[in-house]
Parts: structure tokens; C-alpha cells; sequence
């Protein structure tokens, strides 16, 4: 995420086929900017221009422009948006000033339309509003790849703590080795003394001396080949039998990967499948939202009574410039321009509500659906990777087997042959006990027999020893471990917890600014406005899970001072702006929207009082570098003269 910078120099705009403009140069100042005229003055279409920018891509082209242009500067910065009409739609190009605008949208670009703002007044889910910007797939993810990284840590831990316990007895047997070398040499020392003395007193010749040496020689080696031999063969055995072992459970796993499977279903059909049921659902949201947009037109114009044909009406506010009724019951329908029975009427939108909610079910179990076969989908394909790893390595294992049972045959020959030459030089050695040198003979075989001994016990303590530094050196990542894990911990314990800090930050800031605000714009017979955070159990998919909902209340006090309840529909169409534009400013400082973007944008402010307006400008300005609000002249008048007036577009 960038860091927004700060304004402290004026801001510069130029915009070309935005909205109803046609060309506009606008100088901007840091701190509040008013925006002031009549309605069909342009003043929201400049908002939009500014939102272009910015990065959002939810302003419009000039209805009679194939192209338009934004640039806006401040500091060392400029940027550029173009706006296109391709296939009756507005694609955009350029250089903004947000790679991202999906939380300016939401928290800082406050026009009529501004979700956050119109989340309050339709009753809609304000926490799903509130946390649409939090990733909740990744930060599990996140949490799934830290826990086995932990359990990657904690098994090496155990690892580490067995080897820490296994090296007193290395060390015990190290020092016992040494001991025994040194008893063995003592007496190898005694059989060369007793060998020297019968060398001294026995005469023979130099050759049958040296023949006598010389066999006892290659005996001791031929001995330790044949032991080196059955270690090597011993080793491709366990080696051999290990792998035999892993083959079988992975012909096992393979098995029961196969008995999972279902005849009829593969990653690819139900990839088109999903496709398929997305295209209805992308079709089902484009009719709801032409049926909602349709419901909340008529509505507004049924509560107008109606409108008279002849006026025209502002694109930038929608409002009705007049109301007329044609009669207690009656209504001038704005579709035919005819009088009409208002039951009429109200019976036609009951009806398109009903629709709007029998195609808001079909929604969501498509959906249903589609999160269903996703799932399915995706448990389809990890059984596949794993089904191919298990195969790749079940070719491996072969390919190993193979490889050790040719070396284990090649050893099992080489230690029949070692074992009759050890036997030959055996009895070359007992042709000597026939002459007259049994008495040295048996001196050598004692010696040889002793330097046999000495030797592996050499061979043992230099493993002993290597043992004892691999696992001294081994040991010494604990440290190390040890403090990953703990990092490992901590950010687990943010994770799982962020979810829940942003939406009690939330309540929190909806709740203290509410307080604040409603102390300041002094609303009569309002006590306190605010969103309880509550635990419950919805349904998503097939599965029922814990999911928090956020309660919006209303208390209201009697003439003599009794509290009580009241809904969010009972409140006046100010009271509701007022609502749903702290709820904007509660998601504005939640998600630290003025780390990203420096400018808040206010429009149709027209249900608020003047004085109210004034002081509401002048709080939320407080949050913002650049604040820029769009007001009629009259409420405008209620500012404070030292503030930037725009009044030409």
C-alpha cells in the first residue's frame, strides 16, 4: 500500500467529457473546497473527474463523447486518466493516483450513491460492507501456511531434544572406548614384548620369518575387507526393505485414491460446470440490479407524489423539482404521464419487490452451487496432484529396488569370495603349527587378534566422534528454531485475531463519532445511535458456520424521559444521511483509507439542515488533507467565508 501525500500546495485539475462537463481547469486548496451552485451546475460531475484521477473507474463519459481526459497535480505529482467508449461501455487508461481504488470507493468518495453511505438507509449487511477489503481467503491461507511451518518447527524441536538426550550415552561410550583401547594396547604391548623375546631365543630363517608375518598380514586385512563387505551388504538391505516398505504404502494410498474417485467426475467438467452456473449468476446480477435500481426509483417518486412531466430534472441530483398531487389517492404516474390510483401503483412495485426477491434466492443458491463444485473441484485436483507425485515416485522406488538388489547380489558375491580367501589365509596360517614355531605362531595370533580389535575399536570411536560433532552442531539451530517459532506464534495470534480487530475498531469508531456527532447537530428525540457486534451461526454453502453481524440501534426518549428502541426506518432522511455518512467515515479510519488517498469528496448533502451541513464539513474535515464538498448556495452560506469557494465549472 503507498502512503498518500500530503497536500500542502493547491491542487490542480483539468478535466474534458466528464460527466456533463465539457472542459473544466479547477484550482483546488488544501483544507475544505466548496463547490457551490444550482443544480445542472456540474458540480458532480468535476467530484467524478477528480474520482477518474484519483483511479476510480466508476465516473462516466459525456453522453455525446467518444473520449474524455482528467489530469490532476499537486506537489511534484501529476496524474492522467483517459476515458474511452468501446462497445457501449468506458474502458480507462492512463496513470492515476491509486493502482487500487477499491477503499477510496468505498470510505472516501462520498457521492449520493457511495455504498457505505446507502448501506444504512436500505438496511443492508453493514459488517460485509465494513470487511469487503479484508482478503479473508488469504488471511487463512496465511494462518494454514504458518501453522505447518510451526509443526515443521515443533517436529524438529522433538528431533533436536532426542538427539540432545542421546548424546550423554555417546560421550559414556566414547570414554568406554578409550578405556578398552587403551587396555587392548597394554596387552599388545606384553605379546610384542614375549614375541621379541621368542624372535631372541628361537633361530629361523629370515624367509619363513617373513612368510609367517607376512600371512598374518593379509589375514588382518582380508578380515577387515570382509567386515567393510557385510556392513555395505547389511546397509543395502535396511535400504532395500525401506523401500519395499514406502512402495507398499504408496500402492495403498494409490488404492484408496482410486476407490475416492467417481466415475462421471473430473477437475475439467466441473470447471465447466462452474463456468456455466458464474454466466447465470454474472446474468441473475445484472437483472437485480436493473430490478433495484427500477424499485428505488419508484419509490422515490411514489413518496414525491408523483412528477410533473413538464419539468425537467437535474442529472447531477436527481431531485424532483416538483411534487404534485392529483389527489388524496391519487398520483401524475411518471411513466405514462397519466392519474393514476396510488394502490395501483404500490401494488406494481409490490410485485417488482417480490421478483427482485425470488431472483435474490435464485442468486444465492446458484451461488450455493457454485461454492459447492468450486470445493469439489479443487479437492478433484489436489487428489489428482497427489495420485501423479504418488505414481512419479512409485516409478522412483522401482527404479531404486532394482538398483539395490543388483548391488545387494553384486556384494552377497563379493562376500563369498572374501570369505574363502579369509578362510584360505586361515589355514595358511595353521601349516605353521606343524613346525617348530607354534609358540611364535600362537604369540602372532594373539597380536593379530588384538590389532583387530584395536582397529574397530578406532573405526567405532571415529564415528562416536563424527556422531557427537554432527549432532553439537546440529543442535545449535535450536536457538535459531526457537525464536522463528516464537515469531511464528505471534503473527498466528495476528492473524487470527485481525479479523476481529478491525470489526471492533469499527463498532468502536461508528459508535464514538456517531456520539460525537449527534452531540454536535443537536437532533431532537435521539439519545444515541449505535452497531452492536453480536456472534451468529449463518450458512455457507452446506456448512453452518460462526460469523459475526453487526446491529444497528436507535434510541429514542419520550416527553417525560423514557428510553426505548425505535427502527432505522423511523428515521428522517437527514438523520439517515447523517447515519450512513459516519458509518463512510467509521470504514474511512478502520482501513487507514488516508494512508492511501489524501482527498474525502461530499455530495448531496441537500436532506441536512445548512447549519448541520456546516458542522458536519467542518468534522470531517478534520480527517482529511483535502476535502471537497458539492453544496447548493444556500447551504453553502452557513460555511465559513475563509474556506476555497469553486462557484464556476
Amino acid at each position: 500500500m503507498s502512503v498518500a501525500e500530503s497536500i500542502e500546495t493547491p491542487v490542480e485539475v483539468v478535466a474534458e467529457n466528464i460527466g456533463g462537463i465539457d472542459s473544466a481547469r479547477v484550482s483546488l486548496e488544501p483544507g475544505i473546497n466548496v463547490l457551490t451552485g444550482r443544480n445542472a451546475t456540474n458540480r458532480t460531475s468535476f467530484l467524478q473527474a477528480i474520482m477518474a484521477a484519483l483511479g476510480s473507474d466508476r465516473p462516466s463519459l459525456k453522453g455525446d463523447a467518444e473520449e474524455g481526459e482528467v489530469e490532476l497535480s499537486f506537489g511534484e505529482g501529476h496524474y492522467r486518466r483517459s476515458l474511452y467508449r468501446r462497445n457501449d461501455t468506458v474502458v480507462f487508461d492512463g496513470e492515476p493516483y491509486l493502482e487500487d481504488a477499491e477503499l477510496a470507493d468505498l470510505f472516501a468518495f462520498l457521492l449520493e450513491s457511495n455504498e457505505a453511505r446507502r448501506v444504512v438507509s436500505r438496511g443492508d449487511d453493514l459488517r460485509e460492507l465494513i470487511m469487503r477489503p479484508i482478503d479473508t481467503d488469504e488471511i487463512q491461507a496465511e494462518i494454514r501456511q504458518l501453522e505447518d511451518e510451526k509443526r515443521e518447527i515443533d517436529d524438529r524441536l522433538d528431533h533436536l531434544d532426542d538427539l540432545k538426550n542421546e548424546l550423554p550415552s555417546l560421550e559414556e561410550r566414547r570414554v568406554s572406548i578409550d578405556g578398552e583401547i587403551e587396555n587392548l594396547e597394554a596387552e599388545l604391548e606384553e605379546v610384542e614384548a614375549e614375541l621379541d623375546d621368542l624372535d631372541a631365543d628361537v633361530e629361523e630363517s629370515q624367509s619363513q620369518k617373513e612368510g609367517l608375518e607376512s600371512t598374518f598380514a593379509d589375514l588382518r586385512s582380508a578380515r577387515r575387507e570382509l567386515e567393510s563387505i557385510e556392513y555395505d551388504l547389511e546397509t543395502e538391505r535396511e535400504s532395500h526393505a525401506e523401500l519395499e516398505n514406502e512402495r507398499e504404502r504408496i500402492e495403498t494410498d494409490l488404492a484408496d485414491l482410486t476407490d475416492e474417485d467417481g466415475d462421471d467426475e473430473s477437475p475439467e467438467r466441473l470447471q465447466g460446470r462452474v463456468q456455466e452456473l458464474r454466466e447465470r449468476k454474472r446474468d441473475l446480477d445484472t437483472t437485480l440490479n436493473e430490478l433495484q435500481s427500477v424499485v428505488r426509483f419508484n419509490e422515490e417518486r411514489l413518496e414525491d407524489g408523483g412528477i410533473d412531466l413538464g419539468d425537467t430534472v437535474d442529472d447531477d441530483t436527481d431531485a424532483v423539482t416538483d411534487r404534485l398531487l392529483a389527489g388524496e389517492d391519487n398520483v401524475i404516474c411518471w411513466t405514462c404521464g397519466s392519474e393514476v390510483e396510488r394502490d395501483a401503483i404500490e401494488s406494481t412495485l409490490e410485485r417488482l419487490q417480490e421478483l427482485h426477491q425470488s431472483k435474490l434466492a435464485d442468486r444465492n443458491a446458484l451461488q450455493e452451487k457454485i461454492d459447492d463444485l468450486t470445493t469439489r473441484q479443487k479437492e478433484l485436483r489436489q487428489r489428482q496432484n497427489r495420485r501423479e507425485r504418488l505414481e512419479e515416485r512409485l516409478d522412483s522406488i522401482e527404479d531404486d529396488l532394482a538398483a539395490h538388489g543388483d548391488r545387494i547380489d553384486d556384494l552377497e558375491d563379493e562376500r563369498t569370495e572374501q570369505e574363502a580367501r579369509v578362510e584360505d589365509l586361515e589355514d595358511d596360517t595353521e601349516s605353521f603349527d606343524d613346525t617348530d614355531y607354534s609358540e611364535v605362531l600362537e604369540a602372532h595370533r594373539d597380536a593379530n587378534g588384538l590389532e583387530i580389535e584395536i582397529e574397530n575399536l578406532e573405526d567405532e570411536r571415529t564415528e562416536v566422534d563424527e556422531r557427537i560433532a554432527e549432532l553439537e552442531a546440529t543442535i545449535e539451530e535450536r536457538e535459531e528454531l526457537d525464536d522463528r517459532r516464537e515469531e511464528i506464534t505471534d503473527e498466528l495470534a495476528d492473524l487470527r485475531t485481525r479479523v476481529d480487530r478491525i470489526e471492533d475498531d469499527a463498532v468502536e469508531a461508528f459508535n464514538e463519532h456517531m456520539s460525537s456527532i449527534l452531540s454536535i447537530l443537536d437532533y431532537a428525540n435521539i439519545d444515541r445511535i449505535w452497531i452492536e457486534r453480536r456472534e451468529g451461526t449463518v450458512k455457507e454453502g452446506r456448512r453452518k458456520v460462526e460469523r459475526t453481524a453487526f446491529d444497528l440501534h436507535v434510541i429514542r426518549s419520550t416527553a417525560d424521559g423514557t428510553s426505548y428502541e425505535d427502527r432505522i426506518e423511523h428515521l428522517s432522511e437527514s438523520e439517515r444521511e447523517v447515519t450512513g455518512l459516519v458509518f463512510a467515515l467509521a470504514g474511512y479510519l478502520v482501513h487507514d483509507v488516508y494512508e492511501q488517498v489524501p482527498f474525502m469528496l461530499l455530495d448531496s448533502l441537500e436532506a441536512i439542515d445548512s447549519d448541520r451541513i456546516a458542522a458536519l464539513v467542518e468534522y470531517f474535515e478534520t480527517y482529511a488533507d483535502c476535502l471537497i464538498v458539492a453544496l447548493l448556495p444556500e447551504d453553502a452560506s452557513a460555511l465559513d467565508d475563509a474556506h476555497n469557494y469553486v462557484t464556476e465549472i
